[in-house]
């Protein structure tokens, strides 16, 4: 007999601050390494971000170029910004940088794990993956977060048993 926390799927949300950069990349990267486990059945991927300047726009153009190179699909996404439902709806709430984790914990208490993405890929040296918004880096910015979605999706199976 199945329990609910056993069919219930695990739900991740991304954020960074204007939900067009690095939450939407990291959440077409996780949902095809999801996909390539056979696990979209178990595990709902999301973004949004802290600030609203952006609501209904598709991902950035550096974003969508990087996510083509790796031919990583992202149709359909738009940004949204994050609520106090998605605090009680969501398992993992995972951030890019420190500005993001500090408003998300600001907002209410989340359900949830709340945790920055580069926790989940500890030997890369680095903490927060930086906004590319204004600078590019995007490609630098892809590799962080594959590194991180790697650690993630390794965590989840673990912590869920999938």
């Amino acid at each position: 007999m199945s329990t609910e926390n056993e069919t219930k799927p695990v739900r991740v949300l991304f954020v960074c601050l204007g939900n067009i950069c690095r939450s939407p990349m990291a959440e077409s990267v996780l949902r095809r390494k999801i996909a390539d486990a056979e696990l979209a059945d178990r595990i709902i991927v999301e973004s949004a971000g802290t600030g609203g300047w952006h609501t209904g726009e598709p991902p950035h153009e550096g974003t969508c170029a990087v996510l083509d190179k790796h031919g990583i699909a992202y149709a359909g996404q738009t940004a949204r910004q994050i609520n106090r439902a998605d605090l009680q709806d969501a398992d993992y709430i995972v951030t890019m940088d420190n500005r993001n984790l500090s408003d998300v914990r600001g907002m209410c208490a989340a359900r949830g794990i709340v945790a920055p993405l580069l926790v989940y890929a500890p030997k890369i040296g680095e903490t927060q993956v930086p906004d590319p918004y204004y600078d590019g880096g995007f490609d630098g910015v892809y590799a962080l977060i594959v590194a991180g979605c790697d650690g993630l999706l390794a965590a989840i199976r673990a912590e869920r048993g999938l």
